[in-house]
């Protein structure tokens, strides 16, 4: 009986495996998509799921040979044996039987992931939103519908990819997100039929935990003496990444804005600086004394118009992430993301009795929901307040 193992199947993993006696090797992203390999040296792609519960007793797994290695090389037996899971899991066929005559000639659902790619994603997505949906669309949706027609998806056929990505929630929300909004676009370019319905509608998405660390005033502190100890000269740590760290200390912002801000964009005078290619969009981020301070003290680099430059000349800092590192550990922050410096800025306002509405403005939300999620630290700052008010009235001698 074949011992399972689990490993990331890729071409380069599979030729490698050697086995003394028959094994199942499972992949340890596309749960279902196996290989077996035998003491011969013979390696077989395998496709495994459990379809939906019939009416007497749970349906048996079960498993498809999706073809032989090395004729089939190891990312199309991913993307052959995706889809065969689907369609276990939807309760079909492993292999679909002819598509009916209605649907020939009908654009498929690749035909609409290239349009999408080429006509909206690249025109209107900035270059990390472009990545990431290029690899949602290539590794999960092509490779599980590509060759249907558009109106041959169905609603349980969405479900069952859902739920085969159970293990990565959030990719699993992305992944239905994704497609619907192809869906939606597929409506608007006319390629598919008037009456028909987007199969990704009323899809439960999987609970997503929004991560949640808030820095306090003491690890503020050891934050801010640390980049002290690493700013003098014959530091490891690049002044650049410094001076990154510090202005979004002090503005809230993301750290892709601060590491693509020009010059131009930087009115000293006027204590503010222009974010024109933020996430959100464009708007003006204001300026606190201890911001112009730290802007003012840096040197312009002839030929360079970023204000944190690269490491190549007339480039912008592209990596932050390796300092941070660094520093983190030097300040005994070890669980702390760059970008809980931006909540934590959010933490602080509130605390200082700012409101959500205000607190939007300063981090460039656009839409109030996305502020919603400091609601909880709101309500701390309120109860906060109506202590302190009780406590001052209650010295009337009431």
């Amino acid at each position: 009986m074949a011992v399972l193992q689990y490993k990331t199947i890729s071409n380069r993993t599979v030729t490698a495996l050697a086995v003394e006696r028959d094994t199942v090797f499972w992949d340890r992203q596309l749960k279902g998509f196996g290989v077996r390999v035998y003491p011969t040296g013979g390696k077989l792609y395998l496709a495994q799921a459990r379809g939906p519960d019939g009416p007497g007793r749970p349906h048996k797994a079960r498993r498809i040979t999706v073809g032989r290695h090395p004729v089939l090389d190891a990312e199309e037996a991913r993307r052959r044996a995706a889809l065969i899971i689907a369609r276990i899991k939807a309760g079909e066929d492993p292999v679909p039987l002819p598509l009916p005559a209605k649907y020939h000639g009908s654009p498929t659902v690749a035909d609409l992931a290239g349009r999408y790619l080429e006509q909206h994603v690249a025109v209107r997505c900035k270059p990390k939103t472009q990545r990431t949906t290029r690899s949602v669309v290539s590794r999960h949706i092509v490779p599980a519908f590509g060759k249907l027609p558009l109106a041959a998806v169905e609603r349980r056929h969405v479900m069952a990819l859902h739920e085969s990505l159970c293990e990565t929630p959030a990719m699993a929300n992305m992944v239905v997100a994704t497609l619907s909004h192809m869906y939606v676009l597929a409506g608007d370019w006319e390629m598919a039929p008037d009456d028909f319905d987007n199969p990704c509608q009323a899809i439960p998405t999987n609970p997503e935990r929004k991560r949640e660390r808030f820095l306090t005033d003491a690890e503020f502190t050891r934050l801010g003496q640390v980049l002290d100890e690493v700013s003098g000269n014959g530091s490891q740590i690049s002044a650049g990444a410094v001076t990154t760290i510090r202005l979004l200390m002090l503005t809230g912002c993301r750290k892709s804005e601060i590491m693509t801000l020009p010059w131009e964009n930087v009115d000293l005078g006027k204590a503010e600086m222009r974010i024109v290619d933020g996430k959100t969009g464009s708007r003006t981020v204001h300026l606190s004394p201890s911001a112009v301070d730290v802007l003012a003290a840096l040197p312009r680099v002839p030929g360079n118009r970023w204000v944190v430059p690269g490491a190549k000349p007339g480039t912008h800092m592209t990596d932050i992430d390796t300092a941070w590192q660094t520093i983190r550990a030097k300040a005994g922050l070890r669980d702390v993301r760059i970008h809980d410096i931006r909540h934590s800025f959010a933490s602080r306002a509130l605390a200082l009795g700012e409101g959500l509405p205000i607190i939007g403005r300063l981090l460039g939300h656009r839409q109030a929901e996305t502020t919603a999620r400091y609601a909880h630290l709101d309500r701390d700052a309120v109860r906060k307040s109506a202590e302190r008010v009780a406590v001052r009235i209650a010295g009337y001698n009431l």
